[in-house]
């Protein structure tokens, strides 16, 4: 029955969504583009992201490894957030429904050890990285 009423509460927040997006009207010209501040925002944030690839590449003293470290930074920074999501799904899972059902409560118990371990490696493989590139290579 709850997944039932649950179902249907996301159907109805899904269609009101659509709904709202066809409500909105996106008549934009050419010129209110370019003249925006939205667009000299993109500007600025592809700049800064050339310069920083540009001083991974210098540090690194080759395009290949300054891009791999680029990624891995990248990498880094994006896993967090995307992992501690991941862990308070597998908590929920094992805390909260899996009271009642156990094969949902070692289903949450492994989200939560595969999260934490992907937490590590994304954590740990730049550092690795760049002790290996520097220390080889000199």
């Amino acid at each position: 029955m709850l997944k039932k009423v649950s179902m249907i509460a996301i159907i109805f927040v899904i269609l009101i969504g659509i709904m709202h997006i066809y409500t909105i009207s996106y008549a934009v010209t050419g010129e209110e583009v370019l003249n925006s501040t939205q667009a000299t925002e993109l500007v600025n944030i592809k700049e800064s992201a050339k310069s920083s690839l540009s001083e991974y590449i210098e540090k690194y003293g080759s395009t290949p490894y300054g891009v791999a470290a680029y990624i891995l930074n990248g990498v880094r920074i994006y896993s967090i957030p995307l992992c501690f999501v991941g862990i308070a799904i597998g908590s929920v899972y094992q805390y909260v429904i899996g009271i009642r059902k156990l094969d949902v409560r070692d289903r949450g118990f492994m989200l939560i050890i595969t999260f934490v371990t992907i937490l590590l490696i994304c954590q740990v493989l730049p550092l690795i990285f760049a002790v290996v590139v520097n220390g080889w290579r000199g």
